[in-house]
């Protein structure tokens, strides 16, 4: 691909979790020649003002990948642009927050108003932003996120003989606005259907999430079920693994209430599995005509979902095609192009070198 590079470089944060947020900013600092400075994504308020005075000294303009840094803004005297990947907390019922988080939240909106830019990663992010925030459009661009082509295709490789077949596969975490819940009942529900059904297993990939109570509410809910004994849990894998593990599943199962872009919907996609997701949210919009689209609050409508897949040969052939003609419309190559020319709107003075090609 083409390297991007800015004149004078812009400062770019790249955030050091695992998650799709991390991922994003990991992804450009690979196809941006940028200033890049590695963190963690949560930072005490004493720690974001110190270090947003640091990098105000530094002069350069500054690119902050995700909202949870919108709280440097307001201690930047440069100009800046702030990645929004989802208004989560103000579009979904959340517990309460200590006065500690709240406040770091309200530094949060009052910096993404005041940011040069606001990138967003779906046009419903978009709409919550000006729904929640009032920022006005035209400081607003929509550059959805990517995949690596180069990792996630279609493998012939089987997965490690500990993974369970056949499977139904969740990737995700265990968050109340992830709708697990909706996805037990439905697989157990398709569990009472006999065979072909006996055998399946539902394997579950990624953290619980920041709760322990997330993983006990899951196990709760399983042994209600009484199929406790037919879910696998698997927390830490690499992108290989991950891509194996898709590309062998009977379906991604993502019936998500709320996703600013829905990122495994992509990838398993780009894998050629057949997904299944909501119709809500971001998710229409991600996944188009190449996902069965189901009401996420209806267990009924996913188990009918999965029971067609299985079933029906025709159905799991189109959702497999469709799915990766989609999938190429995904690029982390096109998001750090588009990226970049947001940069050369707000930031002005840039060039563009030629190098030799990222996955």
């Amino acid at each position: 691909m083409r390297r991007l590079k800015s004149a004078p470089p812009v400062c770019l944060l790249v955030s050091t979790e695992g998650s799709g947020i991390d991922r994003y900013s990991q992804e450009l600092a690979k196809r941006l020649s940028v200033s890049a400075f590695s963190m963690g994504r949560y930072q005490s308020i004493r720690q974001t003002i110190r270090l947003a005075k640091h990098f105000a000294l530094l002069r350069q303009p500054v690119h902050l990948p995700n909202q949870h840094y919108g709280r440097w803004v307001p201690w930047l005297k440069q100009p800046s642009v702030v990645t929004v990947h989802d208004l989560v907390r103000l579009s979904f019922p959340f517990a309460k927050e200590g006065w500690i988080s709240a406040t770091g939240l309200m530094l949060d909106r009052t910096g993404i108003r005041k940011a040069t830019h606001v990138i967003c990663v779906s046009e419903v992010t978009k709409r919550d932003l000006l729904r929640h925030l009032d920022v006005p459009e035209e400081k607003i661009t929509v550059i959805h996120n990517g995949v690596n082509h180069d990792v996630f295709h279609p493998c012939q490789k089987q997965p490690h003989s500990r993974f369970r077949s056949p499977y139904l596969l969740y990737v995700g975490s265990e968050r109340p606005r992830k709708n697990l819940g909706a996805l037990l009942r439905a697989f157990a529900l398709v569990k009472q259907l006999g065979t072909p059904f006996h055998s399946l297993t539902l394997l579950k990939v990624g953290p619980a999430g920041r709760s322990d109570t997330f993983r006990k509410v899951t196990w709760e809910e399983a042994r209600r079920l009484g199929i406790e004994h037919d879910i696998q849990f698997v927390e830490n894998i690499s992108d290989q693994e991950l891509a194996v593990i898709y590309s062998n599943a009977i379906a991604l199962v993502f019936p998500s209430l709320y996703e600013g872009f829905g990122l495994p919907v992509v990838e398993a996609m780009a894998c050629g599995c057949p997904v299944i997701t909501s119709n809500v949210s971001s998710l229409p919009e991600i996944a188009g005509s190449a996902a069965l689209l189901v009401d996420p609050c209806n267990s009924e409508a996913i188990a009918e979902a999965i029971r067609s897949v299985i079933l029906d040969s025709t159905t799991r052939t189109h959702l497999r095609d469709q799915g990766l003609l989609r999938a190429r419309d995904f690029s982390w190559d096109k998001t750090a192009e588009a990226t970049f020319r947001v940069y050369q709107r707000v930031f002005g003075c840039l060039e563009t070198n030629s190098v030799s090609s990222h996955g």
